[in-house]
């Protein structure tokens, strides 16, 4: 299952240390399926979106993918992609960029047909083959008709795909430069909120972070004296405060790290797909790694 991280520090930028993939063991290799991609999506200090990112399909790759990156910023996306739709090609590897916003996804939608001609010109919009930079921009489009508005856009191309196409899972985390929004959707996957402290629960400490199986670690010293947010797939440190979102429930951090959430997506999904209904390359990017 691909694996989503978010964290935002603003109005103060950050310094973290990311590593989003560790060297293999015997164990690992013949236990879990190994990823497709890797991807680190941050904001130079003048906005300007920067993305690492790489699919795991040779040696090279995966070099790329064990490297420890030192990077800056008031927000973070990092993103474990397991295919479900598209090649192992970085132009289906996540974060993906649109008019200064970075997203990624977890979860698998389809008639994609169909979704391409809802988007129309927009369709232009999209590099590669997947489903989630399809969705990605209908929210841009959505946003646009709303006046810029993210959290309306994400709301209203949500409400949209959960009544006219199958759906199996449609977890997402978009941010901007100063802002973070995240989405469940519907109870498919989990996806997990910190609000964390300066020092995190015990007050003291620098924030360090580690998913399961070796997969996606984040340090933060600075994080010692500062607050921040953190969404992910699972909760990575040992603090009895992850909080896991309600389905349909969308997260808004601003850019004063206030917090704000709501059911934004009440109805379940009107075409709900299960893993028996995926193809056998999307069922199996969909069950836990």
């Amino acid at each position: 299952m691909c694996r989503l991280f978010g964290l935002i520090s603003s109005p103060l930028r950050t310094h973290a240390t990311f590593w989003l993939l560790d060297a293999p063991d015997s164990l690992s290799v013949q236990s879990h399926r190994e990823p497709d991609g890797t991807g680190l999506g941050f904001f130079d200090a003048d906005g300007t979106p920067e993305v690492h990112k790489a699919p795991i399909a040779a040696y090279e790759d995966r070099a790329f993918a064990e490297e420890a990156r030192e990077v800056e910023s008031a927000t973070f996306l990092a993103h474990i992609r397991y295919a479900s739709t598209g090649g192992l090609d970085v132009r289906n590897t996540h974060p993906f960029v649109q008019s200064g916003r970075l997203f990624a996804h977890n979860g698998v939608i389809e008639g994609l047909d169909r979704l391409d001609r809802h988007l129309g010109d927009d369709r232009s919009r999209v590099r590669g083959d997947t489903d989630s930079e399809r969705f990605f921009a209908l929210v841009t489009r959505e946003a646009a008709a709303h006046g810029g508005d993210v959290s309306a856009g994400i709301v209203s191309a949500a409400r949209w795909v959960a009544g006219n196409l199958p759906l199996y899972a449609l977890n997402i985390i978009l941010v901007t430069a100063r802002e973070l929004w995240a989405l469940r959707y519907p109870a498919t996957h989990e996806l997990y909120v910190l609000r964390r402290p300066a020092g995190g629960h015990h007050g003291s400490r620098h924030l360090d972070h580690s998913g399961r199986h070796g997969h996606m670690r984040v340090r933060s010293a600075h994080l010692g004296d500062r607050p921040s947010v953190v969404v992910a797939s699972e909760p990575m440190d040992e603090s009895p405060h992850w909080q896991l979102m309600a389905p349909g429930e969308l997260l808004h951090v601003d850019p004063e790290l206030h917090a704000t959430s709501r059911i934004a997506v009440a109805d379940p999904p009107a075409h709900p797909l299960t893993l028996a209904d995926l193809r056998p390359e999307a069922a199996a990017s969909q069950r836990p790694a």
